[in-house]
């Protein structure tokens, strides 16, 4: 097994994987911005090696202090987590040339899949289902008014290199379609440092239902079950549960023989994430990107498949084959996670950063919370908002609720604003309970709340 692994990320995410190598007997490495000096993350890690200033685009965004960490500590593997380098294919190419595994797919799996136009070729190559779009990169805003006249509207625009919501512009009217695209395409030159966009039919009412998938390198390549990520606000997930309620036994099993059919077609490693658009009757299912990584939202389908995700990237990574319980699992129960936010949901979900003065978190059976604060730890205003994940398990969709309802107003936290009396608000609605919401679910709400 590896003789040190190196985090090369924050939070809990960070600390979820170092908790994995502790049970892998495995020494790990954190990597900290100045700003993240007392998160738990550093504290728990065998070794931690500062690497920089708060800003991620000073710490956390550059391979070369990652790479130095790795030397000097030793560590033979790395481990990107979410979000920062975790797909960035340069980042790949880097610790290859320095004989330090990356644990996660290849360089050339990353750039195929990430770059979201290409991975619609590769979807249509290998006969996924896509929701009608440009064929390629488009030109320039006028091309892109051309080809949405086409399609017809509404449609979507997306930057290539977007994500997290980020490079996105929903368009219904062809008189708003220069504005938009300009808007998404710069967005995404400033996020992300490409600007490039191309066009999807936009599905209305849809649901966000994603697979997990995880293969390894002795030829097995499976899938473990959907999540449904529809709740979200401007697109960034704030509930998710597995299994989703939409999706049907007949739909399940056609989107999980796709799902398996489309890794194996393109030789993927490790864990990763298809993402589909679900039409409301829940009848028909649209290819929409994949996600080369572990997912925020891995520890619900942790609990309904009985496996640690985590773990099994390592495993993998190494060579290894995957757990036989992993290839065996099966699933049992349903599961439901709320991102705990430091935002004020009442005052348009502004940032609350700052010192924590009092923490509680709740427990109980079929209760998990993942996080790397504490009482008296102080939220950095330069990262994502998510400060904790709340997990509740049972064996039915109702109890899972139930227990979701009871273990929020458990959780005390006091000295910032969080996301929790909102997530009270929408677990308890009917539509939720019933299982009856789409994408725009959350936009709805809100907008019917303040007029009333």
């Amino acid at each position: 097994m590896f003789k040190k692994v190196l985090v090369a990320n924050r939070g809990e995410i960070a600390l979820r994987i170092i908790r994995a190598c502790r049970e892998l007997d495995i020494p790990s490495v954190a990597v900290y911005s100045e700003a993240d000096v007392d998160s738990m993350h550093v504290q728990l890690a065998d070794e931690a090696v500062c690497i920089g200033k708060g800003p991620s685009s000073e710490s956390y965004l550059l391979p070369d202090r990652i790479m130095a960490a790795a030397e000097i500590t030793g560590a033979d593997a790395i481990h990107p987590g979410y979000g920062f380098l975790s797909e960035n294919a340069q980042f790949v190419d880097i610790c290859e040339s320095c004989e330090v595994t990356f644990i996660g797919p290849k360089a050339e799996t990353i750039r195929t899949m990430g770059d979201k136009n290409t991975a619609r070729s590769t979807a249509v190559a290998n006969n996924c289902p896509i929701t009608p779009g440009s064929e390629g990169i488009l030109e320039s805003a006028e091309h892109g008014a051309e080809v949405a006249k086409q399609i017809g509207f509404p449609v979507m625009i997306k930057a290539t290199a977007g994500g997290g919501g980020r490079g996105m512009r929903p368009c219904y009217e062809e008189s708003e379609f220069i504005n938009l695209y300009n808007q998404a395409s710069q967005e995404a030159i400033a996020c992300f440092g490409n600007g490039d966009c191309y066009l999807e039919k936009l599905v209305l009412n849809p649901h966000h239902v994603e697979f997990q998938i995880i293969a390894d390198s002795q030829g097995n390549a499976i899938q473990l079950g959907e999540r449904d990520c529809s709740m979200q606000r401007r697109n960034q997930k704030i509930i998710e549960e597995c299994p989703s309620p939409l999706v049907s036994p007949k739909l399940r099993k056609r989107m999980a023989e796709a799902s398996v059919s489309l890794i194996k077609a393109i030789g993927y490693l490790n864990a990763g994430t298809i993402e589909y658009l679900v039409d409301d009757n829940g009848e028909d299912f649209y290819f929409m990107e994949m996600n080369t990584r572990i997912q925020v939202e891995h520890p619900i389908t942790e609990e309904v498949m009985g496996c640690e995700l985590i773990k099994e990237q390592i495993r993998v990574a190494y060579g290894l084959e995957l757990s036989e319980h992993v290839l065996k699992a099966k699933p049992r129960g349903h599961s439901i996670e709320c991102r705990i936010n430091a935002e004020d949901p009442y005052n348009n979900f502004a940032p609350s950063p700052g010192k924590i003065d009092l923490w509680y978190a709740p427990g109980g059976k079929g209760v998990r919370v993942d996080t790397h604060v504490y009482s008296q730890y102080s939220v950095p205003p330069y990262y994502d908002s998510m400060i904790a994940k709340l997990i509740c398990t049972g064996a039915t969709r109702d109890i899972a609720i139930a227990r979701m309802n009871r273990a929020l107003k458990e959780f005390m936290i006091k000295g910032i604003k969080t996301t929790i009396p909102f997530q009270i608000e929408i677990i308890n609605h009917p539509d939720f309970k019933a299982g009856k919401y789409d994408i725009a679910w959350v936009a709805n709400y809100l907008e019917s709340r303040s007029e009333g």
